[in-house]
């Protein structure tokens, strides 16, 4: 018997949108230090008590907003198709799974992630990519063959990802997800130029 989450009412869903959406908005257009619970409630077309049934102040908005977004990610990347192969198939795919989710939510990203101003979630998706870049680092037989400390592997990885997510947001996604996703392989595995 499998144990699925409960289902969340949708109109309760449909208000933490809303609330999302309005401090995205507002987030574009003034400093967070000046984003009240008030503004967000009138963007978001609720009252204020409506947004203290969801959330007990902006922090706590914003620690749950960067819950979701993780699980939105790990959501995305979870459904993998069989028939990838290599490790290099399975690294391309993975990575423009994650990058189409950026795209597809870029007006969310930018103020989230192209912005010195929220560090808590850039923080979240680090933490999640050094783990997804452990895994990597683990079974890499090059790391430990070319006398490469697994920890500065592993930061060098996850900073050099978190670095280009946030360079292409900022830069209005020039390049396509398939695109950045295969220059960013070829710039991490040299492997690849040997095909």
């Amino acid at each position: 018997m499998s144990q699925d989450k409960p289902r969340i009412d949708p109109r309760i869903l449909r208000t933490r949108k809303l609330l999302k959406d309005a401090f995205v908005d507002l987030s574009q257009e003034m400093e967070i230090e000046k984003i009240t619970v008030n503004r967000i409630a009138e963007r978001a077309t609720i009252n204020r008590v409506t947004f203290y049934l969801h959330y007990r102040d902006i922090p706590d908005m914003l620690e749950k907003m960067a819950e979701e977004m993780i699980e939105d990610i790990k959501n995305v990347l979870h459904h993998k198709p069989l028939n990838l192969d290599s490790v290099k198939d399975k690294s391309s795919w993975v990575l423009i799974k994650l990058l189409e989710h950026i795209a597809d939510n870029a007006k969310f990203y930018k103020v989230v992630l192209g912005s010195k101003r929220t560090p808590i979630f850039t923080d979240r998706l680090h933490e999640m990519l050094s783990k997804a870049v452990t895994l990597r680092v683990e079974k890499d037989p090059f790391i430990s063959k070319a006398g490469i400390q697994k920890d500065i592997a592993i930061w060098h990885g996850s900073a050099a990802l978190i670095g280009t997510i946030v360079a292409w947001l900022r830069n209005d996604l020039p390049y396509t997800p398939q695109y950045l996703a295969e220059q960013f392989l070829l710039l991490i595995d040299p492997s690849y130029f040997m095909d």
